[in-house]
């Protein structure tokens, strides 16, 4: 089994573009965190597989996990293998699926194992074997060190935590984050995260930790927002990590920052929600019901001026 495992997330470990051109529709699901079943129920809430877990977005859906599929619950190969498998199937549709790196991801990278369940180890047969297969050529570890931290699906920016523009390239954009992370995460998976991220990217205010757009004051975090998005030129950005208690989709910053960790494990209460965004309207399918999120246009004086050591 676990051999077959192994090939099934071996397969189309391409690293994806920073940018995907023209989507017909866009579904964006949060941290998953070791739930199964309730990680498949809510894919099917939003029309991305069916109840076998095969991919039915046909040629038109772009599918978004944004990271934080391990820790928290007990089925970690489970996880990583039906998102290795709609990824490719997605891509032999015509369509595509994007995992995204989260802070749990990188902290089995690099032996950080302070959520990891009992009964997740012993999915993998063994301490040892649940050690190896993070490992750099390890089945889970060779697969992992192939996404990306961000993503640009049209005018919508995409990540785990939130993006500070102290970690924007004005000429590169998102780009440089990936190149980065790419660059150098083999050496701070090997060096246990002592070393190789001088420029912080896998800190906490990176892409995968930071909590701003979601937890700060909004007159301070949203101009640092609109900044980010000007430097990007995107509308929104859409973010997991930080649990909305009521599981619920939410939006800040008039509907510029969409939070849609709705904690969907068993950990959180097992709720059910995702993201679908069709041209410009933006919608929350929460527990089924569908409510869209407007805007109306309103913008904060940007930051441009903020550099990097104010983090």
């Amino acid at each position: 089994m676990l051999l077959a495992i192994k090939y099934l997330l071996l397969l189309a470990s391409v690293v994806l573009p920073a940018t995907c051109q023209d989507p017909i529709r866009i579904v964006a699901v949060a941290d998953l965190h070791g739930d199964y079943d309730n990680s498949l129920s809510v894919l099917q809430m939003a029309d991305v597989v069916n109840e076998k877990a095969q991919w039915i977005g046909g040629n038109n859906t772009i599918f978004v996990q944004t990271g934080d599929v391990v820790d928290r619950g007990a089925d970690t190969i489970r996880l990583y293998d039906m998102l290795q498998r709609i990824r490719n199937e997605a891509h032999e549709a015509g369509g595509q699926a994007i995992p995204l790196l989260g802070n749990h991801e990188v902290m089995n990278l690099i032996g950080d194992w302070r959520y990891v369940y009992p009964e997740d180890v012993e999915t993998f047969g063994s301490f040892e074997a649940r050690v190896k297969a993070f490992e750099a050529d390890g089945f889970i570890g060779r697969y992992l060190t192939q996404l990306n931290m961000t993503a640009i699906v049209n005018r919508t920016v995409f990540c785990h935590g939130g993006i500070h523009p102290a970690f924007i390239d004005s000429r590169t954009g998102l780009d440089w984050i990936n190149s980065y992370v790419h660059e150098h995460l083999l050496e701070y998976m090997e060096s246990k995260g002592k070393y190789g991220d001088d420029e912080g990217v896998f800190g906490g205010h990176g892409p995968t930790w930071y909590r701003g757009y979601a937890l700060g004051p909004e007159d301070e975090e949203c101009p640092l927002l609109e900044t980010a998005l000007e430097m990007l030129g995107a509308d929104r950005m859409v973010m997991g990590h930080t649990v909305q208690r009521d599981g619920k989709v939410h939006s800040r910053c008039d509907g510029k920052a969409i939070l849609i960790d709705v904690g969907i494990s068993q950990a959180y209460g097992r709720h059910r929600a995702a993201l679908e965004i069709i041209g410009d309207k933006v919608v929350a399918i929460n527990n089924g019901k569908r409510t869209e999120i407007k805007t109306t246009g309103k913008k904060w004086p940007s930051k441009l001026a903020t550099l990097r050591e104010e983090l």
